[in-house]
């Protein structure tokens, strides 16, 4: 395994600004965090033109790009752009989100199998971020979409069931299909706190991580809109990155 960083972590700033500060912070791999309303890399935008964008992301950072997370879900046709953008930077994961709460089950088998058919076409890895208020908020919901859908993984994001309406259940089953990671540290009451402050049990994590033989990536994804001091944002980068390398 190894240590990560999200785009997300600097989404108030610039994309290039943000690949800067992650740089600065002795981040070497990142997530490229895409949303349409954000002021990074829009999916829309780089499926007109992925090969404009990929050599702008060369041009713009040395970062090695491992992982691409999508923050709104995207039709068919924009996510095959995506995919060759993924393709012309040498990245095989991409997250997408789950649809919310209420969506029947039979249509969102019915959505990833085409998505994941699009990927699957150009040897990508596709998953799906657990996360409240969508069909993944209930792990037991993500297993069955899973297992549903063949060769479909999980984002896991610990923060969402340890604060979620799910918080103090066992969320071990999810486990073996992980893909990708994205980690903060979280309260029973509060999605993100200081480093070290929170109960995300990081080696209990990665012990169960490495049972299934995962050796990819583990992602630090702050919330800048939840962390109004800027100031404070590099050093909770810092430390817990030096957390996880130490755990590595």
């Amino acid at each position: 395994m190894f240590v990560a960083a999200s785009t997300r972590c600097f989404a108030d700033l610039d994309f290039a600004d943000a690949c800067f500060q992650l740089g600065e912070l002795e981040f070497d791999k990142v997530e490229v965090w895409m949303c349409d309303d954000g002021g990074h890399m829009k999916p829309s935008e780089i499926a007109a033109d992925p090969e404009s964008f990929a050599t702008v992301f060369r041009e713009t950072t040395r970062l090695t790009p491992i992982a691409i997370c999508l923050e709104e879900d995207v039709g068919v046709e924009t996510l095959k752009g995506i995919c060759k953008f993924a393709k012309l930077l040498r990245v095989a994961q991409i997250t997408i989100p789950a649809s919310p709460l209420g969506t029947p089950f039979n249509t969102e088998i019915d959505r990833l199998r085409e998505q994941l058919a699009v990927a699957s076409h150009d040897g990508i890895r596709l998953s799906l971020k657990t996360k409240s208020g969508c069909l993944t908020e209930d792990p037991h919901t993500a297993v069955e979409l899973c297992q549903a859908v063949r060769n479909l993984g999980l984002t896991l994001d610990p923060s969402y069931y340890v604060c979620g309406v799910n918080r103090g259940k066992s969320y071990d089953q999810v486990f073996p299909y992980v893909y990708h990671v994205h980690l903060r540290d979280t309260t029973p009451d509060e999605l993100q706190v200081p480093t070290g402050l929170g109960e995300v049990d990081y080696s209990r994590l990665i012990n169960q991580l490495e049972r299934q033989q995962y050796n990819l990536a583990m992602t630090v994804e702050l919330l800048p809109e939840l962390l109004p001091d800027k100031e404070t944002r590099p050093l909770e980068m810092r430390k817990l990155r030096m957390l996880l390398d130490t755990l590595l």
